[in-house]
């Protein structure tokens, strides 16, 4: 079946319409997962600081490459989200 068959309201919006909801449900799903994470990561990070505040150098090592990866997710949402809105 038709993907409009599904999302009727899509007909209604016509091409530019459906292109802006599609860039925004990408950004907006793509940039929840990462805030997230970065969240979560900084907050256990935080509570093996206070147990363990002798291993901060590796703690901080592995945070610091979480968060990049984490943040990672955030741009290829940020990529989609341009390539939906001005290259389809």
């Amino acid at each position: 079946m038709e993907l409009l068959s599904y999302l009727p309201f899509l007909v209604i919006l016509e091409t530019a319409g459906a292109k802006a909801i599609g860039a925004a449900l990408a950004m907006a799903i793509g940039g929840i997962a990462p805030a997230l994470a970065i969240g979560m990561l900084a907050g256990k990070a935080m509570e093996a600081l206070g147990r363990n505040p002798e291993a901060r150098a590796a703690i901080q090592t592995n945070l610091i490459l979480s968060v990049a990866f984490a943040e990672a997710i955030g741009i290829y949402a940020l990529l989609s989200a341009l390539v939906i809105a001005f290259v389809i």
